[in-house]
């Protein structure tokens, strides 16, 4: 119990090494299950999001001010990557809304839109934000998504609605503006271009916008955005109002998306793209596993989120060396994807194929979409990122929540958004810190029925047994609340020389949780008391026998969560205290005791100093029964219950319970030693001094009682 054996680490290290490589042959798994009744509705799935995924991967792509093929390449290897490494059935991986908007933010700031510089800074990006999610897989760091409040996603995607709604405005209305990362800078610069509005332009924007909105209104089932643009597409063509400024996409390149050379040692480069890399990375798989987790409760699918760190890590790997830039998983295409009735990942690998098809066929005749037409679809999307129903919802549930969203929602209209999203991120990891870091440490008592633990609160507590029920991981975080709330529970019931320690809810122990928990016991212990624990987890077990408390402790102070009472009312407390001093009865072991006062409460060492009686050790005790006649026996005298007196008792001791000392002390002789004991010594003092008020004076106390008797190996009767 004091360690983890050889064998047991060399087990855990294999048991590592082949989830590993498991995260990689996860295409293998996907095409050995897969079956031929899965293709059909796989392919109608696909062809479905295809074609909702050819207008956003445009769009999305001049969000960032990337050439409309990047956003395609990008859907086309992300899907396919992603799928085949990922972990969810549904989950498309592509361009996203969001993340165009990030790579902007960062993107600015290390080269000018249009040049190849900043072709090749988007795709070293994806590879940086490759690489930190792939690590984070393989760390097994899954977890950490779950620290991320969802009030800085719902913030965040709101302020980033904002942000694409305004950022498109100049393209609505064909404004020559410098890009800016910061919104009251573009809002101002719209506002001074505004007299110089191209007109055609913007009546074509509202005009798809007032397609697209009337569609989901009146024909939901149909492909909105993609109807509106053809539509829009087609009369721009017919009409050739690209000659009268209206401004278009232009010929798109055919051909298989191509490989990049990346400047792989650029650290300058590298150093510039870290911090918006890493907010992005970060964002992008809180994101990617929430979508997941969503459609999973309604497919019943189990997730790894894990795996699924590795399938976003790899897709943007992959992405950036294929021409691409920073992909994540998009909510409205795995929405699609789900309700269109895909039943495997390949799904979204035909997706990917069907989008490169279209690339390789129909490019050329996206010659004629209009910018204006694309800035509509994407104010369109922006206006439904801002979800005012789950706002609404926190803004009334929660002021934490609620000061988290208004503050990640009011840094990403202020700051650059990387910054904003790496601080909501960090005040989400902050609240949660200090949320756990004050567990619910509550002294408890049971209820009337005995069933139930409620709160002590205006309840009385046992005078011998304090019982506290943690509720929460015991960290080093932690352990400052947790040992004040101990002593102010010990401050408040000072007569309480036991403790029990509730920890079924603790999961998690660090060494300054084990720190704790051995200053908690030394406290009780200088008391003369001890501390117990109830319900302890196995892996906090462990953890406290690697680290030599448990053996220091000793395995009989940790019982069994149902049965801890029960130990501690027969094998811990004092019977005397229960009979003779406490009027109350907590526990329902205490029903059935009798209840009997002599006099004041029995005092710690005498009733008084006059009452003060002598005390022999076990040994002096055992010699004396011993010398037959050379002295006279003394008489022993069993003061406990008849109970207490069956289980094991002092061979020949006669048994008068303490409750019936004044009434049979008379008939004591007084003619020899009288040698008194109960279970600890206590009662024994209290009827030594109620003897000698008596007139008794040759009478002692066996120190320790029966327990220290049985540990110096004398045996006991038992009847």
């Amino acid at each position: 119990m004091n360690g983890v054996r050889p064998a047991d680490s060399l087990e855990l290290a294999r048991q590592w090494w082949g989830e590993t490589l498991a995260f990689f042959i996860r295409p293998l798994e996907i095409f050995r299950t897969y079956r031929l009744e899965y293709v059909r509705p796989d392919l109608v799935a696909a062809l479905t999001m295809g074609v909702v995924t050819l207008p956003q991967a445009i769009a999305f792509a001049l969000i960032s001010d990337l050439p409309p093929q990047t956003g395609l390449y990008t859907a086309i290897v992300a899907s396919i990557v992603g799928a085949l490494w990922g972990s969810s059935i549904h989950l498309n991986t592509g361009p996203t809304n969001t993340t165009s908007l990030l790579v902007l933010s960062t993107l600015l700031t290390v080269a000018s839109p249009g040049t190849p510089e900043y072709l090749i800074a988007a795709a070293l990006m994806a590879v940086i934000v490759g690489v930190f999610r792939l690590v984070m897989g393989l760390a097994r760091l899954g977890v950490l998504v779950n620290f991320v409040s969802n009030s800085v996603i719902i913030g965040l995607t709101a302020g980033a609605g904002i942000l694409i709604f305004v950022g498109q405005l100049k393209h609505l209305l064909r404004v020559d503006i410098p890009n800016s990362p910061y919104f009251f800078v573009t809002l101002f610069e719209i506002v001074e271009y505004l007299p110089q509005t191209h007109w055609l332009t913007f009546a074509l924007g509202l005009a798809t916008i007032g397609l697209i909105v009337f569609m989901q209104r009146f024909r939901p089932g149909l492909p909105a955005p993609l109807m509106a643009i053809v539509i829009i597409t087609a009369l721009v063509g017919l009409l050739r109002l690209d000659e009268q400024g209206v401004g278009i996409l232009g010929e798109l390149p055919h051909g298989f998306p191509p490989l990049t050379r990346l400047p792989l040692t650029d650290f300058d480069l590298i150093q510039k793209l870290l911090v918006g890399s890493m907010a992005v990375a970060a964002i992008g798989l809180v994101e990617a596993t929430s979508i997941a987790r969503s459609i999973a409760v309604q497919s019943g699918q189990r997730l790894n989120s894990n795996q699924e760190f590795v399938g976003q890590g790899l897709a943007n790997i992959v992405v950036g060396f294929f021409s691409g830039y920073t992909c994540a998983g998009s909510f409205s295409r795995s929405g699609v994807n789900y309700t269109a009735g895909a039943r495997t990942p390949m799904s979204n690998v035909f997706a990917g194929l069907f989008v490169l098809l279209a690339l390789l066929t129909i490019a050329s005749y996206a010659a004629f979409i209009p910018r204006t037409a694309l800035a509509g679809v994407l104010m369109v999307t922006a206006y439904g990122m801002v979800d005012r129903q789950a706002m609404r919802r926190i803004w009334h549930t929660s002021r934490g929540d609620s000061l988290i969203m208004v503050a990640t929602l009011a840094a990403t209209l202020i700051l650059p958004l990387q910054y904003a999203v790496l601080s909501g991120i960090i005040v989400s990891i902050v609240r949660f810190l200090v949320k756990t870091s004050k567990p619910q440490v509550q002294p408890v008592v049971p209820d009337p029925n005995f069933r139930h633990f409620i709160q002590e609160d205006g309840h009385p507590a046992c005078p011998q047994l304090g019982i506290i029920t943690i509720g929460g991981p015991l960290y080093f975080g932690a352990t400052e609340h947790v040992e004040k709330a101990v002593r102010n529970n010990l401050t408040q019931h000072p007569e309480q020389h036991f403790l029990l320690l509730r920890m079924h809810l603790v999961d998690h122990i660090d060494f300054s949780g084990i720190q704790a928990l051995e200053s908690i016991t030394r406290l009780y212990r200088r008391r003369k008391g001890d501390v117990y624990f109830a319900g302890v987890r196995r892996q906090v077990k462990h953890q406290m026998a690697a680290s030599g408390f448990y053996k220091t402790l000793g395995y009989h102070h940790f019982v069994q969560r149902d049965e801890s009472i029960s130990y501690m009312f027969h094998k811990v407390l004092e019977p005397s205290i229960c009979i003779y001093e406490c009027p109350l009865r907590i526990f329902a072991e205490c029903q059935a005791l009798p209840k009997w006062e002599y006099g004041a409460k029995i005092p710690d060492d005498a009733i008084h100093p006059e009452h003060a009686i002598p005390s022999w050790l076990p040994s002096q005790l055992k010699e004396r029964l011993s010398q037959n006649g050379s002295t006279i026996t003394p008489l022993v005298i069993d003061v406990r219950e008849p109970s207490e007196y069956r289980k094991g008792h002092v061979p020949n001791a006669r048994l008068v319970p303490l409750s019936q000392i004044p009434h049979e002390g008379q008939t004591l002789p007084t003619n020899r030693p009288i040698v008194l004991i109960c279970r600890i010594g206590r009662r024994s003092r209290l009827a030594g001094g109620i003897l000698k008020d008596m007139g008794y004076s040759d009478i002692y106390n066996l120190q320790g009682g029966t327990l220290a008797w049985e540990a110096a190996g004398y045996p006991l009767a038992v009847e």
